[in-house]
C-alpha cells in the first residue's frame, strides 16, 4: 500500500522475554510496514540463547552490545543512539520501542517531539512514565495470556461468553467506563449517538495502555455491549452505504 506507514521496530533483549516475539510482531504489523527490525543485547551471553533461536524466523537484525560494566544494561545506550540515527537518516513515520525499562522514557518523548508515532511494548512491570510517554502502550504478558486463552477456546471449540478479566497492571475498568460516559455526553449527536471507532480513538489518546483485550474482550464492540447502561446499533453511511457501529447511553 502506497500510504502505509513505515515503522522502526527496536527491541531491548535484556528487558523483554523472547516468548513474546509472536505477540510483538503481530501487534507491530498492525500499525504498518516494519522497514527496520533491530534487537539489542550481548549475544555472547548464554542467556540470549532463546532469543537467538527466533532472530532469523522473525527477520530481526541482532545489534551486538558488550556489557562493559557489571550490573548495567549496556543495550540501552546503543538502542537510544540508533533510534536518533534513524530519526535523522531514515524515512520512517514512527518507532515501536520494546522494553520494560523506564530508561527509554526520554527517548520516547524526544521522538514524539519530532512528530513521530511512538508505540511502546513491554511487560506489566514497565514503569508508568515510559507507558505515558508513548502514544500507545501494549502490555505483552496481558496480550500473551489473552492469545493463549483464545487459542485454547478455539481448540476446544467451546463458545463461552466473554468475561472481563481485569489486571491491576492497566488502567482500572471503572475509570475507563467513566471516561466512556463522559465522552458520550460531550461528543454525541442530537440523538446521543457516537461512532464506536471515534470513541475508541479518544480512549486510546486519553489512556496509552487502553486495549479492550486487557479487560478480557476480543473486540471493542463486545466491551460496549457488556455495559448494561449502553446500547449499540449499526447504521449505513450516506456516502457509500458502509455499515458502521454507533453507541449511546440508554434511557436518555
Amino acid at each position: 500500500m502506497e500510504n502505509e506507514k513505515r515503522f522502526a521496530l527496536l527491541i531491548d533483549a535484556d528487558n523483554v522475554s523472547p516468548k513474546y516475539i509472536g505477540v510483538i510482531t503481530k501487534e507491530a504489523q498492525a500499525y504498518g510496514n516494519i522497514t527496520i527490525r533491530r534487537i539489542y543485547g550481548d549475544w555472547t551471553e548464554d542467556a540470549k540463547a532463546s532469543w537467538k533461536k527466533v532472530l532469523l524466523e522473525y527477520s530481526l537484525s541482532p545489534m551486538q552490545q558488550y556489557g562493559y560494566t557489571t550490573g548495567k544494561n549496556s543495550s540501552d545506550s546503543a538502542m537510544i543512539i540508533d533510534a536518533m540515527d534513524i530519526l535523522y537518516t531514515s524515512p520512517v513515520d514512527g518507532f515501536i520501542l520494546v522494553s520494560s525499562d523506564s530508561d527509554f522514557t526520554k527517548l520516547a518523548m524526544r521522538l514524539r517531539e519530532s512528530g513521530k508515532s511512538i508505540i511502546g511494548m513491554g511487560e506489566s512491570k514497565t514503569p508508568v512514565p515510559f507507558r505515558k510517554a508513548c502514544e500507545q502502550f501494549k502490555i505483552l504478558d496481558v496480550l500473551y495470556r489473552a492469545e493463549d486463552k483464545a487459542k485454547g477456546k478455539a481448540k476446544a471449540q467451546v463458545q463461552e461468553p466473554e468475561k472481563p478479566e481485569e489486571t491491576s497492571d492497566v488502567t482500572n475498568l471503572r475509570v475507563i467506563k467513566e471516561a466512556i460516559f463522559s465522552m458520550l455526553d460531550e461528543h454525541s449527536d442530537e440523538d446521543g449517538w457516537v461512532h464506536l471507532s471515534a470513541l475508541g480513538n479518544m480512549l486510546q489518546k486519553l489512556y496509552s495502555d487502553f486495549d479492550c483485550r486487557n479487560y478480557g474482550y476480543s473486540r471493542l464492540t463486545l466491551m460496549m455491549k457488556s455495559f448494561p447502561e449502553l446500547e449499540t446499533r449499526k447504521v449505513s453511511t450516506k456516502k457509500d452505504g458502509i455499515k458502521v457501529l454507533k453507541v449511546r447511553k440508554k434511557n436518555r
